[in-house]
């Protein structure tokens, strides 16, 4: 991407997220999705890594997406529309990898992601979350073999950075990315963030809307 490229899709997300963004729906099934009229980005994590934090201030909204400090509140697709007239939505998946969720209900959250994940040809993109303290774990790779699978790229996402040393954060980081390598589906850059500092929140979303848009 040239420079001249890389401004304009700068000011194309600074634009999009400075406008309107909004709650579309929940969708505990397949059947209860939007029309797929638009581009979709989709947001997948671990319970607790941060997704709802994240997706508030990408969006520069404190409420859009709900926070909670109990585990696997998110149970369903929930989707937001970004643009008037319309143009991509995002999709925060429900969190998976928590142990006292009952295993009925991990079941169906697994189907619900498998389901989406190979059957919604409008996912241009997922965005899979990784806490910086505790780097990818074995349900983070269950998640990326499943978007392997299912040809859907992805970019994933280390949240949290401020909460450890910057000697560990490149440790993480570096790790990361030699995972990213060993992926089919994996984009080969790693994304820092903190949803608390801002870091790395600009390059989320030049992520999302060149995934979206392009």
């Amino acid at each position: 991407m040239t420079d001249a490229q890389q401004a304009a899709l700068d000011e194309t997300a600074r634009k999009l997220f400075s406008g309107p963004i909004a709650f579309l729906k929940s969708a505990p099934q397949l059947k209860f999705l939007p029309d797929p009229v638009a581009p979709e980005v989709a947001f997948a994590g671990r319970s607790n890594v941060g997704k709802s934090s994240l997706l508030n201030r990408l969006a520069n909204r404190t409420g859009l997406a709900r926070t909670s400090n109990t585990p696997g509140r998110t149970q369903e697709l929930n989707i937001f529309d970004v643009g008037a007239p319309l143009r991509f939505r995002l999709v925060d998946m429900p969190g998976y990898g928590f142990a006292k969720a009952p295993k009925d209900v991990v079941k169906k959250w697994r189907f619900l992601i498998n389901d989406y994940l190979r059957g919604r040809a409008v996912l241009k993109r997922a965005l899979v979350l990784i806490d910086s303290r505790h780097g990818v774990k074995d349900i983070d790779r269950e998640i990326m073999t499943m978007l392997d699978v299912a040809a859907v790229n992805y970019h994933l996402v280390l949240t949290k950075a401020d909460k450890i040393k910057a000697s560990d954060l490149d440790e993480v980081t570096r790790a990361t990315e030699a995972e990213a390598r060993t992926r089919g589906a994996a984009h080969p850059e790693i994304i820092v963030t903190s949803s608390e500092t801002g870091l790395g929140i600009d390059r989320l979303r030049r992520a999302v809307v060149d995934a979206a848009t392009g």
